[in-house]
């Protein structure tokens, strides 16, 4: 592999320039030795894995907003959009031969944009797990919206209990279940619970997709809104654009892109296998949003996991309910040590940029994994729903990470390699996720 490029100028010694995450067939940040021997399969399921995540559960809520026809079209244009942007990224990363999205950053815009991008990461990472950790309480102890109570698995199992509500569930879920698996200092060791987390959520997506049919069939489904309801006023017409960081967080896969390349035995297979990916993701979330917003209706709550604590109008459907919420928990309970890893190497880097491998020093590893651990579980005690944290996160982090910062590649060309076309694309890219980002963020500002 053409090992990175210094800058013109660049004076910075090596130790600075260290990647944001591990490099091919060099010693990566975890201090541990990486092999090119990721198969075509492998690399679809990893990035599958972190592209399907919390995101699936507002993109039905995202249906109420804006219709079953510009929703699921935005969905598709999401997921267009989000290759465009990878193909960029991996286009100029192999132009220099930048290992990671912080070397291809640090070589476009140098230092500062190097530590942006671990910042935006970093943000997003936080963000994502906040919303891991919401929806588990939500799916366990319950939560309430409009004045209504949507009661938990637990709560529903054994009634309502100081130890099943929603603080005592998310101290015993990090204690019990986040403490051990993040203690892992190589994300390879966690691809079995990663293959169970991908069999839960294609479960909560079989029964799903199952009860809804079967309502549909028997005509106890009225017709879904095919086209949102702006009323004429601004204040309707700025809320579709609460919709956007929505989309943008259910598709961020871009900081685990670089790892899964550096790993394949053939690293010209990372396009296919991108596109891969997008398309499964792709079908998974139509689908969800679909049959989720099928069944529900206006009742959607930001949380589509709550709405399953009601009469299904179908036999068993009790059972179905407990399996559809219990499986996809579990499923980002197993998904939660995949992006806390991300997140963890990262956030070193920013703190310690010129300490030795954070797998070297077990007292910065286990500081610096209670501390976020800490962070994640005060924060999602406290944040009403997931609704609010993937406004915060869509809107500043993951549209930064995901189009802003290729984009901005682009433009900047230090290499001359960008086509006519390439500029047209970021230059949308980037007009198109400020505008309907910062609509997004004034039309929740003004709500309050």
């Amino acid at each position: 592999m053409v090992m990175p490029m210094a800058s013109a100028g660049d004076g910075q010694d090596t130790e600075a320039r260290r990647p944001l995450l591990a490099r091919r067939h060099k010693e990566s940040e975890d201090g541990l030795d990486d092999g090119g021997d990721a198969s075509f399969s492998g690399a679809v399921f990893n990035l599958s894995t972190t592209i399907v995540g919390a995101g699936i559960m507002a993109l039905p809520a995202t249906m109420r907003v804006l219709g079953l026809v510009p929703g699921l079209t935005l969905v598709v244009l999401a997921a267009v959009l989000t290759d465009a942007s990878i193909e960029l990224l991996m286009r100029f990363s192999n132009a220099v031969g930048a290992a990671s999205y912080g070397e291809a950053m640090g070589d476009s815009f140098g230092a500062l944009g190097r530590g942006l991008l671990q910042l935006c990461v970093v943000v997003n990472n936080i963000g994502v797990m906040v919303v891991y950790m919401i929806i588990i309480g939500d799916v366990l102890s319950g939560t309430s919206s409009s004045g209504k109570h949507h009661h938990g698995v637990f709560e529903g199992w054994f009634g309502p209990n100081r130890w099943n509500g929603r603080f005592a569930i998310l101290l015993i879920t990090t204690l019990a279940v986040f403490a051990p698996l993040t203690c892992f200092k190589r994300v390879d060791s966690l691809k079995y619970t990663s293959a169970l987390s991908v069999a839960l959520a294609v479960v909560f997506v079989v029964i799903t997709a199952g009860i809804a049919m079967i309502k549909l069939t028997r005509g106890q489904i009225p017709m879904p809104m095919l086209f949102p309801d702006v009323h004429g006023t601004w204040a309707s017409i700025f809320k579709l654009f609460t919709a956007a960081p929505v989309l943008v967080t259910a598709f961020i896969c871009h900081y685990n892109v670089h790892p899964i390349h550096n790993e394949l035995k053939d690293p010209a297979q990372i396009r296919p296998i991108v596109r891969a990916s997008l398309v499964l993701c792709s079908t998974v979330y139509v689908t969800t949003s679909f049959f989720g917003f099928l069944l529900f209706g206006e009742e959607t709550l930001d949380d589509v996991l709550a709405n399953f604590d009601s009469d299904l109008g179908i036999p068993y459907g009790g059972v179905f309910n407990d399996a559809v919420r219990v499986s996809y928990a579990l499923h980002l309970m197993l998904v939660f040590p995949i992006v806390f890893h991300a997140l963890r190497l990262n956030m070193d880097g920013l703190l310690f940029p010129s300490a030795r491998p954070l797998a070297c020093d077990n007292r910065r590893f286990a500081v610096l994994t209670a501390a976020l651990l800490a962070v994640i579980f005060l924060a999602a005690n406290f944040i009403p729903n997931i609704w609010d944290a993937f406004q915060f996160t869509g809107a500043t982090a993951a549209v930064s990470i995901a189009y802003i910062f290729p984009a901005g590649m682009a433009l900047r060309d230090r290499h001359g390699i960008a086509k006519k076309g390439d500029k047209v694309l970021a230059l949308f890219m980037i007009v198109i996720a400020t505008v309907s980002n910062g609509v997004a963020v004034y039309s929740d500002a003004s709500s309050l």
